[in-house]
């Protein structure tokens, strides 16, 4: 008797303002994915357009599926507190949606989550098919800060884990089963809402110190981001590329693994917009971004002081990682 093919379940979430990234980020995976798979993208997303969800939609073919799900009003608990900031200069509540995926979607055991700001040139199929065992998740570690003194003191004297073992949470693959198991979600919004910890990137930050212990590392080539000392450190094939913070193609000349998201951009219905946008991204805004990066640091290399942080609940007896 033939069983039903397993459905790949792949989540991105979204604002408006990243709606053509979203699109180009889907291009390249469906481009580049197994045909022998089905696959359903889900797209949780605040404030999009009807006319930008048409435009995403028109990209989808078999053996992919995709729906669309607003999370207006959804998630209770969060708020624009400054600690909850991306960045240090603003608040999206896109930024948390992916640590509810397991109890908004209880039908799955496992799944991916992808940030927007991506492409795909690799199979996905293969990331999916990765065994997590007990782990809670799986991701790489977050090489684009490691080497940055006050960051890297940020991951071991207030996360309280080795700078090795921070993961970066724009690529991960989430045993979604087991966070249901551990209430992982209640937990977060205890920490969240009981301690309310100052934080550099607060939806990875918590999953790094709820989730310490229990998670499979990847390969870089799956999380690959724009190194810092040029186009002579890329990595040969790269399996998702993520623009992770202000390295994107779309405000910047020059950056590393570009000709891959312009190769996407080309043919999405969004390439005149975002030509426009990078045209328009202004020396302003580019000062802002440098000042925005500063202040992620300085702002790192002071957050072990304080009065309440994970490491320091950690040592008192709070739990904080989950033990299953």
């Amino acid at each position: 008797m033939k069983t039903e093919q397993e459905v790949i379940p792949i989540f991105f979430t979204i604002d408006n303002a990243y709606a053509p990234y979203l699109d180009v980020a889907l291009r390249s995976m469906i481009a580049n994915a197994s045909k022998k798979e089905k696959y359903k993208i889900i797209v949780l997303y605040e404030n999009v357009t009807a006319d930008s969800l048409s435009k995403i939609a028109t990209v989808v073919q078999e053996p992919f599926e995709i729906e669309f799900h607003e999370m207006r009003n959804q998630i209770e608990g969060l708020t624009d507190r400054k600690e909850n900031r991306l960045r240090c200069d603003y608040f999206t509540m896109t930024i948390y949606f992916r640590l509810f995926i397991a109890a908004m979607f209880p039908e799955y055991t496992k799944g991916i989550y992808i940030d927007s700001d991506v492409v795909v040139p690799g199979d996905i199929s293969e990331l999916y098919r990765i065994d997590l065992g007990d782990n809670l998740l799986a991701a790489c570690p977050d090489r684009s800060v490691v080497n940055i003194p006050e960051l890297a003191r940020y991951m071991e004297y207030a996360i309280g884990i080795p700078k090795t073992d921070y993961i970066n949470s724009g690529v991960l693959l989430m045993n979604l089963k087991k966070m249901r198991e551990t209430k992982f979600i209640e937990h977060f919004l205890y920490l969240l809402n009981t301690y309310h910890f100052d934080n550099v990137a607060p939806d990875q930050d918590y999953l790094n110190a709820i989730c310490h212990g229990k998670i499979l590392y990847l390969e870089e080539c799956w999380d690959a981001m724009p190194p810092e000392g040029g186009k002579e450190m890329v990595l040969a094939e790269p399996k998702i590329i993520h623009y992770n913070l202000f390295l994107k193609p779309w405000c910047y000349d020059n950056i590393p693994y570009e000709e891959y998201f312009w190769k996407y951009a080309e043919m999405s219905p969004f390439y005149d917009e975002i030509l426009l946008y990078k045209k328009n991204y202004s020396a302003e805004q580019k000062k802002s971004d440098k000042e925005c990066l500063k202040t992620l640091v300085t702002k790192a290399g002071r957050l072990d002081r304080q009065e309440v942080t994970f490491r320091k609940l950690k040592e008192s007896g709070i739990k904080i990682t989950i033990c299953l």
